[in-house]
């Protein structure tokens, strides 16, 4: 499955749950993860999509870190799999 497949996949999950996924675009800061994740009740996530068995790209592994770091929720997704793992798991 190609990474464009599973990102539509995960914006269409997250709108059914009762949020938004838009694309994360910021101009001078490469590595930024794909998909900001916005959920009801104040939630933020961000989210690196990748294609199937694909790493982090080292800035995108450095934006990871710092997020983390800052107390923010990053996830790396690159399955049918991660994808309903993260619903699951952000739901509750």
């Amino acid at each position: 499955m190609r990474e464009s497949q599973l990102e539509r996949r995960l914006v269409r999950e997250v709108e059914r749950i009762g949020g938004i996924a838009p694309k994360w675009v910021s101009p001078g800061n490469n590595g930024v993860p794909d998909r900001i994740v916005i959920l009801p009740g104040g939630r933020t996530l961000y989210v690196e999509m990748k294609a199937p068995g694909k790493q982090l790209e080292p800035l995108q592994a450095h934006w990871a870190r710092k997020l983390l770091g800052m107390g923010h929720r990053h996830y790396k997704i690159d399955s049918d799999e991660d994808i309903d793992r993260f619903i699951d798991e952000v739901r509750t």
